[in-house]
């Protein structure tokens, strides 16, 4: 008989057949029990076939970031939690550190240390603006993962069904319930996002974006003006990288 899984992941995808392969690849070395949740929102290439193919259970969703990770914890049954976009990759020591955290039930929430997968002096800047914000006020976005228990996921009310800043308003939830911790580890980012727009352009486009919904803009106006690009128009949904 299979052991219950102490671990459920949690992958939102929107066309992301280039990507989702690497990722659960990296998932499978996992040594812990764990389960992999796809939470696909309309996806028309390859997205669902690989996912099924390497394992991931995978889920219909309505589309958008904030609906598809809600609805990937409505469907797990691990005691933690760990969301992560479909385009990055989870090394060896990051992998290590995870089940180290599942496996002691440590409290508080759990991000990974930011990397993006590009060489270049504009993206160690990026990185390094990340950080310090990590540190300086314990807000980590969506692309550097979430690890949570299923409880304090719960007591913060969960994902929000917003089209952007879900990362930002599920990690200000969880900050009145539990702390929220850096790890040491690295998840390794795809720099697809950067390299359309150029890095220092869209890392300010980010800042202006994060300012504004801290000044109270609503997350569905800034949605709707927000294009974020990815491997197909059909990738507009998503919520941008960023860093």
């Amino acid at each position: 008989m299979a052991m219950p899984p102490l671990l459920s992941v949690i992958i939102p995808t929107l066309n992301e057949e280039r990507s989702i392969g690497a990722l659960l690849d990296d998932l499978g070395a996992l040594s812990v029990a764990h389960e992999v949740i796809v939470a696909d929102g309309g996806s028309d290439d390859g997205t669902v076939m690989v996912a099924e193919r390497l394992g991931a259970r995978v889920i219909r969703s309505r589309r958008g970031r904030g609906a598809q990770l809600a609805a990937g914890a409505r469907a797990a049954s691990a005691p933690v939690l760990c969301f992560l976009h479909a385009d990055v990759r989870l090394r060896e020591p990051a992998r290590r550190e995870l089940v180290e955290v599942v496996r002691s039930r440590a409290a508080g929430a759990f991000a990974f240390r930011f990397e993006i997968d590009a060489r270049g002096w504009r993206y160690r800047l990026i990185e390094l603006g990340a950080h310090l914000r990590v540190r300086l006020v314990r807000l980590p976005y969506g692309d550097q993962g979430l690890i949570v228990s299923r409880l304090d996921y719960d007591a913060a009310g969960g994902f929000a069904d917003l089209p952007l800043m879900e990362d930002v308003a599920m990690v200000d939830a969880l900050k009145r319930v539990t702390a929220v911790r850096p790890l040491r580890s690295p998840l390794l980012v795809s720099a697809r996002r950067w390299e359309h727009d150029g890095p220092l352009t869209r890392m300010l486009r980010n800042w202006r974006l994060m300012l504004a919904y801290r000044l109270g803009a609503s997350p569905h106006r800034l949605g709707a003006r927000y294009q974020p690009h990815g491997d197909s128009p059909a990738a507009e949904n998503r919520g941008p990288h960023r860093g």
